[in-house]
């Protein structure tokens, strides 16, 4: 194995510990949260958290800070969840969640747009 294959595998692995991690802790916190495993063009993002009527898609990332990447990515994921359960798109909302280095679940940082954290129409 090349050293380039086993640092991919190992953070293919830390990854999916992050999922792990943060979907248990927010179950242990009582929300109704259940891993996606769709992947390719379309991804629906990592996890969802039914929030009443609502879904909340959420991307969670393990890796070097890149907001627009990682906000642009749960947007995709947000629409294509709606699109194949037929769902409002009004009704789903996203965010990526990203590891902070050193820390646990609870201190990761949330990311979205203002638009979408306020509720505002796009433009």
């Amino acid at each position: 194995m090349t050293d380039a294959s086993a640092r991919n595998k190992r953070n293919k692995r830390k990854g999916s510990q992050w999922e792990s991690d943060l979907r248990d802790g927010l179950r242990s916190e009582g929300f109704d949260v259940e891993s996606l495993r769709l992947a390719g063009a379309e991804d629906e993002g990592d996890m969802v958290v039914r929030l009443g009527g609502e879904f909340l898609v959420i991307e969670a990332k393990n890796a070097k800070l890149e907001p627009a990447t990682f906000v642009r990515e749960a947007g995709v994921e947000r629409l294509n969840f709606a699109k194949h359960r037929g769902l409002d798109e009004r009704a789903v909302t996203s965010i990526a969640v990203v590891k902070a280095r050193g820390k646990n679940w609870r201190q990761a940082y949330v990311l979205t747009t203002l638009e979408n954290y306020l509720g505002l129409e796009s433009t």
